[in-house]
């Protein structure tokens, strides 16, 4: 049975509002729809899709894992899961992993860990959450909340307590708001959904400063600017600063629901048996692919082209903008890429989309004001240029429209 677009219309939950054209295979950074036109992928599913559609490494491991066992329940453990641990443990500061399935699900741990733990050791005041305004953890109701945008969070009735924000990038905001009774600072490296708005790193070593002398847990949510997004495994490893707790999820499964939160021994012990859990996370099949993913990325071979990769992307911006003098500014860090408009085109994001599909481009937004590109980590260098031509051609209709 081949669907229409109306078709969502008709079936699904009206709280997105996907494109007109449907997708039906893809294969590295190039997708086809339902009439055989091919689109050049920016998107990487929003940094998910780390080794773009359908990669050798993943197909196999999908293969191989789905022939063996797929599910067991957290009754029991397996062997993809604590090869993926093993994996995570070696190559971060962590020596924990809790496996999931969603930077929301990661997110929720990392926070109610943060808390638990805080609670245990000080009593019940230190439990307040610290995080940036126009910040994004997830679409719990818990993580919607600290996310500091009440676009996300408002309408669903009274909202937890004990939650407070400051100004990403302002370290004045946060020192006057961090006391004895916060339990936990939360914070993106690269704000995603903000904007594409990395930290700096005289930002990050204060809240690491403040974090300690307040005996406060430095949580940092790299669901999206994790698993070689930045260039390194963890974007952390870019500041030179650790986290108490990290959340990953989107890149680590290359295409496949898995997060996780990874943590250290001292913190992990107060979830003791029974404190949390969930069906799915760890599932072998899951973890498998998680494992196929990180022994692709986690290469010099892998990150160094994702820093070179970024300079073509910037370069290109740089040409179309010379042009058509259509962008304020160029943030992020690796393929993690925001181009914000200039004030003359503010909010008109969206149509710069609608005009990228035209052309057979798939590409981002990061709030009205800013196209993002997330694309697959090894994106051929021929797909980017002629990713940026096409995005060439949606800038010149957009200017003119």
């Amino acid at each position: 049975m081949s669907h229409t677009r109306a078709d969502f219309d008709q079936y699904m939950v009206p709280n997105y509002a996907p494109a007109a054209f449907v997708p039906v295979r893809g294969a590295g950074s190039r997708v086809w729809d339902q009439a055989d036109r091919q689109y050049v992928d920016l998107t990487g599913g929003i940094a998910v899709n780390a080794l773009g559609h359908c990669h050798p490494a993943l197909v196999a491991a999908l293969n191989e894992q789905g022939s063996k066992l797929w599910h067991l329940s957290n009754a029991f453990t397996n062997e993809p899961a604590l090869d993926l641990a093993q994996k995570l443990v070696k190559a971060t500061f962590a020596d924990r992993v809790f496996f999931c399935n969603s930077g929301a699900e990661a997110n929720e741990a990392a926070l109610k860990l943060a808390r638990r733990a805080a609670i245990e050791r000080f009593g019940d005041k230190k439990h307040k959450v610290l995080s940036a305004l126009n910040s994004f953890h997830g679409r719990t109701f818990f993580t919607v909340c600290v996310g500091g945008q009440p676009k996300y969070s408002d309408g669903f009735g009274p909202k937890p307590a004990g939650i407070e924000y400051f100004e990403y990038n302002n370290l004045d905001s946060l020192s006057a708001l961090i006391d004895d009774e916060t339990a936990c600072v939360i914070i993106e490296p690269i704000q995603g959904e903000g904007g594409v708005v990395p930290a700096t790193a005289a930002f990050i070593a204060g809240v690491r400063a403040l974090c300690d002398k307040h005996h406060a847990f430095l949580i940092f949510d790299e669901v999206q600017s994790g698993a070689g997004r930045t260039g390194s495994l963890y974007a952390y490893q870019e500041y030179g600063v650790s986290p108490d707790i990290l959340t990953s999820a989107k890149g680590i499964g290359g295409g496949f629901p898995l997060g996780c939160m990874l943590t250290t021994s001292d913190i992990a012990k107060h979830l003791a048996v029974g404190t949390h859990g969930t069906t799915y996370g760890g599932n072998p099949l899951a973890c498998a692919i998680g494992n196929a993913l990180l022994d692709v990325v986690n290469t010099a071979t892998v990150l160094d082209g994702v820093k070179a990769k970024r300079e073509l992307f910037v370069a290109a911006i740089a040409k179309i903008n010379a042009q058509y003098s259509v962008f304020d500014e160029v943030r992020g860090m690796g393929l993690l890429i925001g181009a914000e408009l200039k004030p003359a085109f503010a909010g008109k994001a969206k149509d710069l989309l609608n005009l990228a599909v035209k052309e057979g481009l798939m590409i981002l937004m990061a709030g009205p004001n800013v196209i993002r590109f997330a694309p697959s980590l090894v994106i051929a260098d021929e797909d980017i240029r002629e990713g940026m031509q096409r995005f060439e051609r949606a800038v010149a209709a957009f200017v003119t429209a």
